[in-house]
């Protein structure tokens, strides 16, 4: 049985005529009692009986148009989902970011997107690099957002946007007034605040005290928090550091709560992630569009 036949059936039905049903769907009249009969042989049932030069519903026949018409109903129905999705009218963009990108770079581009399309639900988890790079391993998200680089072959990487990074510390701290030819000594001795393992930010920093012929494993860390807001609050009037995007910062670097170091650190990219062997959605490429 197919959609054609359904359509051809109700027509025949509804015009209680073949010649008459033909016309109203652009066929020959034998092409639809092909289909008509083609229908009735398959399943042993006949839908029409032939009365002089008309034709009526048989009680079968009669109790099929109801079927007929829900199945078309539905079929109608998937159709229009399916445009309504590949127009962007609704659908859901799943989305995993870390956090400074959750935080910063990423909600005027969503903004953007949901006044573009405003039927498709943004669906947003926030965590660490780690995270974010398994929740698009694993399809739970189909783009991820991520501050520095991920080694996972299964993973496409693209480069979106360029973060500054920065030592800080409270404005009293050694750190915040210190000579060139002091800064490595005050970093070794520093207590600092770190970010979780799998974060960007802990990343970069221990990346950063490398370059600078600092054991990154052998600093001395104070405490170990999971969010940026977290390790701000948690330097601001400390004896502590931390490595933080500017961004992060901006706030309490404008009121003097915050100080940054003398320190210079490679800038990183924050990084547009998708699964290499799964198509993007409609709203997956538009959303990527916006990040381009």
């Amino acid at each position: 049985m197919t959609l054609e036949q359904l359509t051809i059936f109700l027509a025949v039905a509804e015009a209680q005529h073949v010649t008459r049903a033909a016309e109203r769907l652009g066929l020959t009249p034998s092409a639809v009692s092909a289909s008509i009969k083609a229908l009735e042989r398959f399943y042993n049932v006949a839908l029409f009986s032939r009365v002089g030069r008309g034709i009526e519903l048989t009680e079968a026949g009669r109790l099929f148009v109801e079927e007929a018409r829900a199945t078309l109903a539905r079929a109608q129905a998937a159709a229009l989902a399916l445009s309504d999705l590949g127009g962007l009218k609704r659908g859901v963009l799943r989305l995993s970011a870390s956090q400074t990108t959750a935080s910063h770079w990423l909600p005027p581009r969503l903004m953007r997107f949901r006044m573009l399309y405003p039927g498709v639900e943004v669906d947003l988890t926030v965590g660490n690099t780690s995270t974010v790079a398994r929740d698009v391993l694993s399809g739970a998200s189909e783009i991820g957002l991520i501050e520095g680089e991920i080694d996972e072959p299964a993973l496409a990487s693209q480069r979106v946007a360029r973060d500054e990074l920065v030592i800080l510390c409270a404005p009293r701290h050694p750190l915040a007034s210190a000579k060139a030819a002091e800064v490595d000594d005050l970093l070794r001795e520093t207590g600092w605040v770190m970010r979780e393992q799998g974060s960007g930010t802990r990343a970069a920093l221990k990346a950063a005290l490398a370059r600078r012929a600092i054991d990154p494993d052998a600093i001395r860390i104070a405490l170990v928090l999971p969010s940026n807001e977290a390790v701000i609050s948690a330097l601001i009037d400390s004896d502590c550091a931390s490595c933080l995007s500017r961004a992060a910062a901006a706030p309490y670097l404008a009121l003097g709560r915050l100080s940054v170091a003398p320190v210079s650190l490679a800038a990183r990219d924050f990084t547009f992630l998708r699964h290499k062997e799964r198509g993007l959605s409609p709203a997956g490429r538009e959303f990527s569009r916006l990040c381009d």
